[in-house]
């Protein structure tokens, strides 16, 4: 007859079958069950039961995964090294892939990151990389995308967050950007002259052409100069006045 003994081992042994053969899975979770060490199926979420001992399954996470990639040293197109670090945001869409095809798909999806973020960014410029992110972002989750979907992973998103570059490359950045505006500078300066000589061209023709024009400029200047706090005026003489009495001036013949 069975003691109490047996009878404590017996329940024991019972709960630890339970224990491995009934499984809950959650909402963002399945399980890659394996019979016998062949792929059987993936099943939940919810209550799944295996077969102990002939039967094992492996967790995986739906959720997407917000995963940070190192800093990397790497040199752009135009001979400047930098220091790049991105974050990828990506998700497990098919559970069995990811679990068969991978060894370990979280290292393989950052070791694939970090390379293919120094190969596109080495193709560009220094100034591509500051200023055309959104770019450069959507090349690497294209080429990411593409590679990790035999894993059953997909790649929703990719951001670069830091470029870092050299204290002595700021300071030659920062003089290429003053250079820069003072050439801007000077355009304008002389693209303003360019137009004020063509303005003061057409207004020396019109003067020229319509004599009354002539006289209401010469008021036009009068009441500007009366205008002013001045204790002297000078009244410019007329030039057809002068010219009056530099006739009268001349010996008659």
């Amino acid at each position: 007859m069975f003691d109490i003994a047996s009878y404590g081992a017996l329940l024991i042994l019972v709960i630890v079958v339970l224990l491995q053969a009934v499984k809950v899975m959650r909402e963002y979770e399945r399980a890659v069950v394996f019979t016998l060490g062949r792929f059987s199926g993936v099943k939940g979420p919810g209550l799944i039961l295996l077969i102990p001992v002939v039967q094992q399954m492996v967790r995986v996470d739906l959720r997407t995964i917000v995963l940070d990639v190192p800093s990397q040293d790497l040199i752009s197109r135009d001979n400047v090294s930098v220091k790049v670090s991105a974050v990828i945001y990506f998700r497990v869409i098919d559970a069995d892939r990811a679990v068969i095809q991978v060894e370990n798909y979280m290292d393989a999806t950052s070791q694939l990151a970090q390379t293919t973020l120094r190969s596109v960014l080495g193709k560009h410029d220094l100034d591509d990389m500051l200023a055309e992110r959104d770019k450069l972002n959507q090349d690497i989750r294209s080429i990411l995308d593409s590679q990790t979907e035999e894993w059953g992973i997909k790649v929703a998103n990719v951001e670069i967050k830091h470029v870092d570059i050299d204290e002595s490359m700021i300071r030659a950045i920062a003089r290429q950007a003053e250079a820069e505006r003072n050439r801007r500078a000077r355009v304008i300066n002389a693209e303003g002259e360019k137009q004020a000589a063509h303005a003061m061209l057409e207004a020396a023709q019109t003067l020229a052409v319509i004599p009354e024009a002539m006289q209401l400029r010469y008021l036009n200047t009068l009441s500007d100069i009366g205008a002013d706090k001045n204790t002297t005026i000078v009244f410019p003489m007329p030039m057809e006045i002068g010219t009056a009495l530099a006739n009268m001036a001349k010996p008659k013949a």
